[in-house]
Parts: C-alpha cells; sequence; structure tokens
C-alpha cells in the first residue's frame, strides 16, 4: 500500500474481507489477508485517506503489486465551544495535563535531542495547475501547447484533475551538532524542469523553499508560507490552543493517545489537527496532522495540510521520517489556482560523532556533479520511483523551451514585468524611466539598453540618452565593465570590474546617482521640489560578492556637482557681498562590506527582489576624500552603518526593522553633508521620510531607526463583516537624531556655505536637540495588492511648505 501522492508506503492501513478476515499492513506497507473466492470484496481503511474497495481478482499482479490509496484532504470543521463563559479550561484537564508533559520532555525528543545527527534526505517539491480555464485550453492560438494540458494527474487531490508545471528534486546528506549549533547539508543530486533565460530557476526555488519550509513541531514557533505560527506544542501552547483527547489506540504494539487541538480563536494564526502521542514514558510525538482554519487570513491559501509520521531510531527516540506539506493557492476561493507540495523523506540516521571538518564551509554545499547525476542515480536514490505525470513534467519542460512561440511570449512578457525587452544582443530599458517628467527639466524623454551574454559573457556594456523639454539639456550615462566569473555583471554571484561615467540630474539628497529612481509613477510628487543638481561622475568600482552573501566592494569616484533649479552654493563672505559658487568637485575612494546571511532572492533583468527571512542584512560603507587630486576641494572621512532585520513576534505578526546610522569628518559645505532622503511622491516607501521635504534636513552625524510593524489582520480578523475582506493591519515609526558640528554649521562658522533658500526663507535645516519624527497607520492587503497609510509629522511643524498629514498609496505582496 502506497500514498499515491508521496508512494511512500502506508502503515495500518486495515484490510476487512467479507468472509470476516482482517489484516494490518507493515511498516513497508505490505499485507497479507485469506480470502474464500476471488470476486469477494476487501476494503482498505486509513485515517487520512479515501477508503477503497476492491474485489479480490481486481488486485494488482506482477512481482510487486502496488495498491495506491489518496489523501482525504477534508478541511477540519470549527469546534464551536458553547455554553457558558469560561467552560473550557486547562485546570484539571487530562488533554491539558498531556500536552503539558509532551512540552516538559521536548529538550529529549526534539530534533537537538543528540549531540550529533547524520542522515540521508530525499526532496520533492511539485507546482501544479488547478482548474485551467478552458478559455485556454480549447484556444486555437495555444494549441501548440496542448501536449502540457494533456498531462493530468487526478491522483493527488480526489476530484482534481491537476496539470503539473513544475518539479524539483534534491538528495543530500545531513549533519546536524548541538555544541557548538551548526547545520550542514551537502547536496548530493538535484534536478528541477528548467524554463530557460527567462525565469530565474534559483529563485523560483528559493521562493519555495521560503514558502514550504521545514517544519519541527518542537520549536516554539513555526514558519509557513513567510507567516509565523505558534506550535501546538510550544511553551505557551496551552494559552492560545485548546486540547480534546479523543482515543487511546494500539499501533504495532505502542499505545498512543489521539490528541486533537484547535486555537481558542479561529482568527488567529495558529494550526489546528491531530497529535498521536505516545505513552512509552517519553510522551513523544508519533503522527502529526495540521491544517489552519479557514478564517485565518492566509492570502491566497484555500487549503494547507502537513502530515508526518516519527519512528523510533537509535537511543529509543522518535525522529521525523516522511514529512508532507500541501497546499492549495488561488487568488479566489473556488477559481483557478495551483497546488503546491514538498515531500521530505529521512532515512539512514544515527548520531555517531562527526568531524569539525565537515562543518566547514558554507551551510549547504552542492557537489559539482550533483545537477549531472544519471537517471540510474534517481531510480537509486528515490525513495519511489516517479509516477508517468512528474516524468513527463520534465519532458514537457524541455519541449517547451525549444519552441520559438514560447521564447517570444516569455520576451514580451519580461519586459512588462521587469521592464527590459531583448533586441537581439541588447536588452533595451528600463522601459518605465523612457517617459518622465519633473520641476527642472519638464518633460524627460530617454532611451537606453544594454548588452547582454548573447554577445559576451565577460565585456558587458550599458548606456543611456535623455533630454529634458524644460531645460533643453542632454544627460547620458555609459558604462563598461568585465565579469571575472564570465557571467552576466547583473546576476548572482557578482564579480567584476567596472567604469563609468554620468552626466545627469538628480534632485538634492537623492542617494546612488547611477541608480535614479526616475519611473513614470513617481513624477507625480507634492510640495516644493525645485532643489536639483547638475552632475558628472566618473566612477571605477570593483565587486565581489561571495557564496557565503558576503559582498566587498571597492570605488574610486569624480564627482562635480552643480546647482540646478532654485539651489543656490553661496558663501557670504560679508554684508555686503555674496560669492556665488557654480560648482564643487570631490574625489573619494570608498569601501563597502555587506553581509546577508542565507540571503534568498528572485533574480530577474530589473534587479534583484529579496525573499525577506530571519536574517539580518548589514553593510557598513568608509570613504576617504581626497583634496587636490583632479580637482578634489575637500578632504573628508565617511562612515556608514546600516543594518535591517525582520522580527517575527506570533500571533501579533511581524516587525521590519532598519538601523541607520553615519559620520562625516571634515569642513564640508551642506552638499556633502549627509542630506536625509526625503519622498515627496504620493507613493508610501519605508527606506526615506515620506513627510520631509527635500533637502529639509543635513547631519555630520547621525542615527536613525525605522519601524513597521505589519499584525497580519490580528485585529481585523475579530471584526465581524470586515474580516472577510481579509484587511491587515501596519503600524510605522521613524525617528531621526542628528546634528551639525560648528564647523559645519553656516549659523556658527560665519565663512561655511550658507543653507539655500526658498522665496527668500531658509529651506534646509539641523537636526538640532530635536529628533525628526514621523508615524503612520495603515491598512494592507487591499484587494490582496495594496497598501494605504496615513501618515502624521510630529515634530519641526514650523518649517515653511510642511506638512503635518498625508495618504500614500504602494504595492504590498503577501501570503
Amino acid at each position: 500500500m502506497l500514498d499515491s501522492l508521496s508512494r511512500m508506503p502506508v502503515v495500518n492501513v486495515s484490510i476487512s474481507a467479507q468472509n470476516g478476515h482482517h489484516g494490518i499492513t507493515d511498516a513497508s506497507g505490505k499485507f497479507h489477508i485469506t480470502v474464500d473466492n476471488p470476486t469477494q470484496k476487501l476494503l482498505f481503511t486509513a485515517m487520512g485517506y479515501e477508503s477503497l474497495s476492491l474485489a479480490a481478482e481486481d488486485l494488482p499482479g506482477g512481482d510487486s503489486p502496488v495498491i495506491l490509496l489518496s489523501k482525504a484532504y477534508t478541511v477540519l470543521k470549527d469546534v464551536v465551544i458553547k455554553g457558558r463563559r469560561g467552560k473550557y479550561r486547562n485546570k484539571n484537564n487530562p488533554a491539558v495535563e498531556l500536552i503539558r508533559k509532551v512540552i516538559a520532555n521536548k529538550g529529549r525528543n526534539g530534533p537537538k535531542a543528540e549531540e550529533y545527527s547524520a542522515w540521508r534526505e530525499y526532496e520533492k517539491i511539485r507546482m501544479m495547475v488547478d482548474k485551467v480555464p478552458r478559455l485556454l485550453v480549447d484556444n486555437i492560438l495555444l494549441k501548440k501547447y496542448k501536449f502540457i494540458f494533456d498531462n493530468k494527474d487526478s491522483t493527488i487531490i480526489p476530484g482534481k484533475s491537476l496539470i503539473p508545471v513544475y518539479i524539483q528534486e534534491v538528495y543530500s546528506d545531513n549533519y546536524a551538532r548541538r555544541h557548538p549549533d551548526n547545520n550542514k547539508k551537502i547536496v548530493i543530486g538535484q534536478k528541477s524542469v528548467d524554463f530557460g533565460e527567462y525565469i530565474d530557476m534559483k529563485g523560483i526555488s528559493s521562493a519555495f523553499n521560503r514558502l514550504y519550509e521545514d517544519i519541527n513541531l518542537y520549536d516554539n514557533t513555526i514558519d509557513a508560507f513567510t507567516m509565523q505560527f505558534v506550535s501546538p506544542v510550544a511553551d505557551l501552547a496551552p494559552t492560545f490552543y485548546m486540547y480534546f483527547i479523543r482515543d487511546t489506540i494500539v499501533e504495532n504494539g505502542e499505545r498512543l493517545v489521539e490528541l486533537y487541538f484547535t486555537p481558542r480563536n479561529p482568527e488567529d494564526p495558529l494550526f489546528r489537527g491531530t497529535l498521536f502521542i505516545t505513552l512509552d514514558g517519553n510522551y513523544a510525538i508519533r503522527k502529526a496532522e495540521l491544517g489552519v482554519s479557514k478564517h485565518v487570513n492566509l492570502n491566497y491559501v484555500r487549503e494547507f495540510n502537513v502530515k508526518q509520521d516519527f519512528e523510533k531510531g537509535p537511543g529509543d527516540r522518535y525522529h521525523l521520517v516522511n514529512s508532507d506539506m500541501i497546499a492549495l493557492l488561488s487568488p479566489w476561493p473556488k477559481g483557478p489556482g495551483v497546488v503546491g507540495e514538498r515531500v521530505v523523506n529521512i532515512k539512514e540516521l544515527n548520531h555517531a560523532p562527526i568531524a569539525d571538518s565537515i562543518f566547514k564551509g558554507l551551510p549547504v554545499d552542492t557537489l559539482r556533479l550533483a545537477g549531472k547525476q544519471t537517471d540510474s542515480f534517481w531510480t537509486g536514490e528515490r525513495s519511489v520511483a516517479l509516477s508517468p505525470t512528474e516524468a513527463k513534467t520534465y519532458s514537457n519542460t524541455d519541449s517547451l523551451v525549444k519552441m520559438r512561440s514560447y521564447r517570444r511570449l516569455m520576451d514580451y512578457a519580461t519586459a512588462f514585468t521587469a521592464g527590459y525587452k531583448s533586441v537581439g544582443k541588447i536588452d533595451v530599458g528600463q522601459i518605465a524611466s523612457f517617459y518622465t517628467f519633473n520641476h527642472l527639466e519638464g518633460q524627460r524623454l530617454k532611451l537606453g539598453g544594454r548588452t547582454n551574454t548573447k554577445m559576451s559573457t565577460s565585456l558587458f556594456g550599458e548606456a543611456y540618452g535623455a533630454y529634458g523639454t524644460k531645460d533643453q539639456r542632454w544627460k547620458y550615462f555609459g558604462a563598461l565593465a568585465y565579469a571575472f566569473n564570465h557571467k552576466s555583471i547583473y546576476t548572482y554571484p557578482q564579480h567584476y570590474v567596472q567604469v563609468s561615467y554620468l552626466n545627469d540630474t538628480r534632485a538634492l539628497g537623492q542617494e546612488n546617482a547611477f541608480a535614479v529612481a526616475n519611473n513614470f509613477f513617481t513624477s507625480f510628487s507634492h510640495g516644493i521640489n525645485s532643489e536639483w543638481l547638475y552632475n558628472r561622475i566618473v566612477r571605477l568600482s570593483y565587486i565581489h560578492e561571495l557564496p557565503t552573501h558576503l559582498t566587498y566592494s571597492f570605488a574610486a569616484k569624480y564627482w562635480e556637482q552643480s546647482p540646478a533649479g532654485s539651489l543656490l552654493y553661496i558663501y557670504k563672505n560679508y554684508a555686503d557681498k555674496s560669492d556665488t559658487v557654480s560648482r564643487i568637485t570631490t574625489n573619494e575612494l570608498s569601501g563597502t562590506l555587506r553581509w546577508a546571511p542565507h540571503e534568498q532572492f528572485f533574480q530577474n533583468k530589473a534587479g534583484r527582489v529579496n525573499i525577506v527571512n530571519h536574517y539580518p542584512i548589514i553593510t557598513l560603507q568608509y570613504g576617504r576624500g581626497i583634496k587636490g587630486a583632479f580637482g578634489g576641494q575637500y578632504n573628508f572621512d565617511a562612515l556608514h552603518l546600516n543594518v535591517y532585520k525582520r522580527c517575527y513576534i506570533a500571533p501579533l505578526g511581524y516587525s521590519d526593522i532598519t538601523l541607520d546610522a553615519g559620520y562625516l569628518g571634515g569642513t564640508l559645505p551642506f552638499p556633502l553633508l549627509t542630506i536625509h532622503p526625503a519622498n515627496t511622491s504620493y507613493f508610501y516607501t519605508q527606506t526615506s521620510y515620506n513627510m520631509m521635504n527635500v533637502g529639509e534636513f543635513v547631519s555630520d552625524h547621525y542615527a536613525g531607526i525605522d519601524i513597521d510593524h505589519f499584525f497580519n489582520g490580528f485585529f481585523f480578523n475579530k471584526i465581524p463583516g470586515l474580516k472577510w475582506l481579509r484587511l491587515r493591519e501596519v503600524v510605522a515609526g521613524k525617528i531621526l537624531y542628528g546634528g551639525l558640528r560648528d564647523a559645519n554649521n553656516p549659523a556658527i562658522n560665519l565663512n561655511q556655505m550658507k543653507f539655500p533658500l526658498i522665496n527668500g526663507v531658509t529651506s534646509t535645516y539641523s537636526l538640532s536637540g530635536t529628533p525628526y519624527i514621523e508615524g503612520s497607520v495603515g491598512v494592507y492587503n487591499i484587494f490582496t495588492l495594496f497598501r494605504l497609510d496615513l501618515v502624521k509629522r510630529f515634530t519641526y511643524l514650523n518649517h515653511p511648505n510642511v506638512s503635518s498629514l498625508g495618504l500614500r498609496i504602494s504595492s504590498n505582496f503577501n501570503f
């Protein structure tokens, strides 16, 4: 007896014959039963599976006959406790007393119970399409793709005919050590479908691994679909869950308690399901079945089920042997969607001491031949052979990428989503920046592009030209790079040297002149945005990204900036005379370290989209300004530190926290100081101050903290009528401390460049003792995509042309 989905043996299947004989499957799924005649019916039943009735004569023959059982994916009903308030109690509750014993024994039953552990693991991830619209299946224009639609699998979920579109397999050796805590995975074999250059298959794999993470029931919190759930055996689990003893059963000579659990509040991000607890004194989990309430605010996730099996291994401890996690995702409750599944099988577990050398290097190490393993390797190492539809998924994908119509379709799709259109050896883009407008340039027309690997795998060029109809000036950019690893400089891991020249505008205080965030939507802005710069920048840079996600870079930059718009550079030497400076020139040598452990992202032609996880991202930069060389006018030292971290606080959601600090040493005019980033568009950003004017604050030393806390609908889910909209709450706050030394403050140093004026009123200030503070409350997950914030500014309200309150919109995709 095998599971129709994972092809793993199903143990404890009850077999009943019409003659009264009974049987049960063993650990390998095998059984024996005697019948009187071949027409007698056999009834196969197992918890969590659809019942199956077969005549004895219809049983499969051959040397290795196999009978498949399909899982029963029935959504568990909500348990409603009626009666007087407080009827369910933890006190004197046998179910709660049992779960407390499980909690008390977590240290001896969890994965880290032994000092060392080593095992072999087979992992399979699949994605299948559910309810493909007939408009696509029967479309004459898609007739060439009919072979994709014809490959259907109806064994996974009863009543559903699914079309497999993605499969990935990984076979690995795994090692774990408790002191010091360390884990190592050595990938021996890996295989997946490949949709060609248009889709980042590593990014797809990272996204699936983030959505379908390993589930350790003994942890206090469990991650699933980028959300964090409180485990049913967490230290404080009895505070959040209700427990009910349903039955006591004997399985393979072991007495087990069937313990049902359900959230006290069905709207909270908590599990529901069943645990089978051993009564041998270990109080370990023998089997587990988990799901979520339909009331939990999980975007797109319509059904979600996890099944895990544990068996007694070395040291008489139970360890995980099988895990099957499956979810149905769809924007609409009964509409088309996708079914994703992750199956993990573990074998050959042992607790022998492991040499320190095993843990050296990367946490995940892939053998060079892992992606080139033969079919015979996979036949021997797969726990269960692939089904015909699974095997055909590989061959169908190979056929698909060879079709010219597919490549043309993906090219246009990339142009729409990433903003680059391939034209032979050139990628034209970014398309969203081809037409913009601003206060200085009026209407800005731009055309640009860059070379791709079809031209060269070592040399890469990039250029654009732009023209402003109001200032009637041309702007342009050109860059040439050499890739040491002979890969695209835009993909991971980066290792290249680049020389570039920029002649373009930017708003005062806008970060990174080489990545001007001009696009059509950000052209719409509020407030006064008339202070601009014309820039000429020559840069020589070297970037090396290591497999550990540690990146170091060095750069030499020549920067010549000239004021534009209403901005003037003025030194007021005495009462009746002012000197206007036409330009400032600096030369700078800099080095940057960026560490992002376990970083995950999806790569497209526009750049990287981070898949945020638990780990921090730390960036440290030092720059040295050199006076005299190539006309440089100032000596200075610049130090900058940025730390980003997502912190989960189940069941109250998570916080995105950013710490940012900087120090500038030297006597400098305000254009070379830290000009704090202001966002004047109507689109909310987490990296800028949304109610600050452009160039409003400058500092030579500062420290700030930004916190955005996402409640994941914790409060809205409890409001009748509102919870069906699946809206979620967010609160945010930004605090910025800073200041100027006397030498850089024109109010004290009369020989220093004056702060700029707008309509005769000072428009730039220092943060003198009082921090800049803004906060917001908002709603996100509007139509599952949008976020709306009401932003409030709390300090420096006496500054001219400031608003204390504003509405900002942004896009925000979440599960």
